[in-house]
């Protein structure tokens, strides 16, 4: 089945969604799709869960501190 005839599935679904069930309807069908579209690719490895949360090490600090103007008094 190819992307394009995907997107459309999903585009019904929100269109009668959104018609029969109101805007609210409509939100949660989009919402239950953003998450199943993303639990669907981590678990085919095309996502990984690093993308989404940043891991603060001390290179990333350093990199900080070496960016400040000389003589700030904010040491």
């Amino acid at each position: 089945m190819s992307k394009a005839v995907i997107g459309l599935f999903a585009g019904m679904a929100l269109g009668f969604a959104g018609y029969f069930g109101g805007f609210g309807a409509f939100l949660t069908v989009l919402g239950l799709g953003v998450v199943g579209l993303v639990a669907g690719r981590l678990m085919e490895g095309d996502l990984e869960p690093g993308y989404f949360f940043r891991h603060r090490d001390d290179e990333q600090r350093a990199g900080f501190e070496q960016r400040r103007v000389p003589g700030d008094w904010r040491r």
